[in-house]
Formats: C-alpha cells, sequence, structure tokens
C-alpha cells in the first residue's frame, strides 16, 4: 500500500497527560473521566479522540462515495460519533464499541443508507475496525 500522509503524535503521563502531534497542531491535555476513575477534571480523552477522528474520516469517506455516485452531500451533513469503554467479558482488559450517526438533511434516506454501506467499505477506521470492535451505524 502506497502511504501518501504520514503523521505523529506522541503521548505523555498515559490517560492523565498530555498529547502533541510532531508538528505543534494538536496539542491537547488528557484526563481520566470520572467514570474511569478519574477527578472529572477538563481535558479530553483517547475516546473523544477516537470518537472525532472516525467521525470525520467517515464523513470524508461518505463525501468521496458520493462524489462517485453524483450525489449532492448538504453542507450540513454530519456524522456523530459515540466511542464507550468497558471491561472485556474474558477478563484481560477493556474493549471499545463505537456507533455513527449520520445525517444528511434533505437527502432520500435509502440514498443515505446506500451511501453510508459504500463508505463503511472505504473508510480506513471502518476498515481498521472491521472484526474487531462492534460499529453500528444509523442514519438519523
Amino acid at each position: 500500500m502506497p502511504i501518501v500522509y504520514r503523521t505523529t503524535a506522541s503521548a505523555t503521563g498515559g490517560r492523565a497527560g498530555q498529547a502533541k502531534s510532531a508538528d505543534g497542531v494538536l496539542d491537547v491535555t488528557l484526563t481520566v473521566p470520572k467514570e474511569l476513575g478519574g477527578d472529572g477534571a477538563r481535558g479530553t480523552n483517547p475516546e473523544q479522540l477516537f470518537a472525532a477522528g472516525y467521525s470525520a474520516c467517515f464523513l470524508g469517506a461518505l463525501k468521496f462515495v458520493a462524489g462517485k455516485e453524483k450525489v449532492k452531500l448538504p453542507e450540513d451533513t454530519k456524522v456523530t460519533g459515540t466511542v464507550g469503554i468497558g471491561p472485556r467479558e474474558d477478563g484481560t482488559g477493556f474493549g471499545i464499541d463505537a456507533a455513527l450517526e449520520i445525517s444528511a438533511p434533505g437527502v432520500d434516506r435509502a440514498v443515505v443508507e446506500d451511501l453510508v454501506q459504500k463508505a463503511h467499505i472505504v473508510c480506513p477506521y471502518s476498515h481498521a475496525t472491521k472484526g474487531n470492535i462492534d460499529v453500528k451505524l444509523t442514519v438519523a
């Protein structure tokens, strides 16, 4: 696979620390959510970052597929990602699940549903998670 873009980011302090991209554009404070034993301090966490990244990537894939199908998506098309974390049933660690809610106002629901299924094949995040985590897709 020819790589056309590569980036680097580093984290220090684990879930309660800092994450930065090599170019300095991403620079976030990481905190542990109360639900995972944290103090609820202001900051982000890996699940929020994954939800944001997956949402943006899936929307890009949706636009790509829509373009190939000659379907005009409205400017306010939106993908909302939800990521959950919890202990795995085997007791050996943690796992995540993901849900994407897709909204394309004014576009026929059947058309959007078809595009969503095709985008799920195109999206690199969907490809990376395939067979690893449960991803629920919903058209709003």
